[in-house]
């Protein structure tokens, strides 16, 4: 997997990495049944990230989504995340709040967003990145620009970087 180069140590002071879920975990598309029952296509890759990240360097993982997703409340339960907000307006608010609960600064978050109403967060975090087919203005306001579009393991991408930084290495 190419990845490219961060300075050494770049992720030692994150503690979570969280995302946005349209546009990262998905490609952004919905499925709608008939009967209105929505469907989307999650990465088990992505869904490794999170474990191999846990496990292999303590950072958790959040989703902070515009969205009230029965979908992603599944998979979130699936994947063991309970830091899972839905239907958030302002998702710089809701990680405010969890920095001040946890008696942390947002330095200690990474965020993955991929549209305009993540712009806010991805301004105020201690890392920022998004997939490779982010909205215009998006990419220039992040750190990493990942080489995979949303929903194709974008965020299994920034696992993998936070996981060979934490562990002293690079590829």
């Amino acid at each position: 997997m190419f990845l490219t180069p961060l300075a050494p140590g770049r992720f030692a002071g994150i503690r979570c990495l969280y995302t946005d879920c349209d546009g990262v975990l998905t490609d952004g598309g919905v499925w709608m049944s008939p009967k209105g029952e929505e469907w989307k296509r999650f990465s088990i890759r992505d869904g490794m990230g999170v474990e191999r990240l846990r496990a292999l360097t303590g950072v958790d993982v959040g989703i902070i989504s515009s969205e009230n997703s029965p979908a992603l409340a599944r998979r979130a339960a699936k994947l063991h995340i309970s830091r899972l907000y839905m239907g958030i307006r302002d998702k710089r608010e809701v990680l405010e709040a969890a920095a001040r609960k946890e008696g942390r600064t947002l330095n200690a978050f990474a965020y993955i967003g991929d549209d305009v109403n993540d712009l806010p967060v991805l301004g105020a975090v201690g890392f920022a990145a998004c997939p490779a087919d982010a909205m215009p203005g998006v990419a220039e306001a992040v750190e990493y620009v990942c080489h995979n579009p949303g929903g194709h393991e974008a965020f299994r991408e920034v696992c993998e970087l936070i996981i060979l930084d934490k562990e002293g290495r690079s590829e």
